[in-house]
């Protein structure tokens, strides 16, 4: 019998954290972040990350642990994940992976081996130079005749993605998709129950702006002036949504209304490509954002038992 691990995601701001908490309480579990962004340090505000208030006495693994100026790819995610799984098993307790970033979660369910790819940084500068001068569609149409079912799953607007699906077949040879397709060969280590919190957009949409604006209450601006002063540089930190966003305020590039709205704005966008990711996975369980905590709390533990 394989050991169930939890899974539960869904789009930012709709209540992942919150559940998890409470079933954690429930079932004796410890949490795993999947949230790509609250793994750095000194980064609080923007990523929503929980407080130790918030955890209510709840272990919570790979949080706050990366310099904002280190790189960290979903290889290292995966065997990271993989190290607390097996410590929170071999305390007799369940292990709930908890998060929105889509490649993390799937790095785990469907057992896929992301390459550590070396960066090549002149690559990645002439990718920067083509996006500034031409357009980053003009990278994502090249991206697309490379590896169309990819690009499926990324926004024309999300040039991280665009890039590393670039990036990937030029070290490789091969595309993203071919690498997935070999890598999900391994058989999958863990019972995984997947769960993921829906909403109706419209409702959704309105929790993230009121997010924003307690973001921007608490001292996000802030906290990325801080972060500006005590790194050098921030490669991946600062690409993150609501820092970019506050980096290009402080650059005099946005007023902060308008930044407070691009923020809005790009938060709602990304949640969709979110639950389009997650819809994607045929074997998750959608539980309704609606609900009170305890409903959902039966439906899960309806599911696992």
């Amino acid at each position: 019998m394989k050991e169930k691990v939890i899974v539960i995601c869904g789009p930012t701001a709709s209540g992942k954290t919150a559940l998890s908490i409470e079933v954690a309480k429930k079932i004796n579990g410890e949490i795993v972040s999947a949230d790509s962004m609250q793994i750095y340090k000194d980064m609080n505000i923007g990523t929503a990350k929980p407080t130790v208030d918030e955890m209510q006495g709840i272990k919570h693994y790979l949080l706050d642990f990366v310099s904002p100026n280190v790189r960290y790819s979903v290889a290292q995610y995966k065997l990271d994940a993989k190290e607390a799984i097996k410590e929170i098993i071999s305390k007799g307790k369940t292990p709930i992976i908890v998060g929105g970033t889509g490649l993390y979660v799937d790095s785990l369910i469907y057992e896929i081996e992301y390459n550590d790819i070396k960066l090549d940084e002149e690559y990645r500068r002439e990718l920067e130079k083509i996006a500034e001068n031409d357009g980053l569609e003009v990278l994502y149409d090249k991206a697309m005749k490379i590896d169309s079912q990819a690009m499926q799953k990324i926004s024309p607007n999300d040039k991280k993605r665009i890039m590393r699906v670039l990036e990937i077949y030029k070290a490789t040879g091969k595309t993203k998709t071919e690498q997935e397709i070999e890598s999900r060969k391994k058989p999958i280590e863990y019972d995984y129950k997947v769960f993921a919190i829906n909403w109706e957009r419209e409702r959704l949409y309105q929790r993230i702006n009121k997010r924003v604006d307690i973001m921007i209450e608490k001292g996000l601006i802030q906290e990325v002036k801080n972060i500006i002063n005590q790194y050098n540089e921030f490669p991946t930190a600062m690409q993150g949504l609501g820092y970019k966003e506050v980096v290009d305020y402080i650059n005099g590039i946005y007023t902060e209304e308008e930044m407070i709205e691009k923020i809005k704005m790009e938060t709602r966008r990304y949640a969709k490509r979110q639950l389009t990711w997650f819809r994607k996975n045929k074997q998750t369980i959608w539980i309704d954002g609606t609900n009170d905590v305890q409903s959902n709390i039966n439906i899960i533990l309806e599911e696992i038992n």
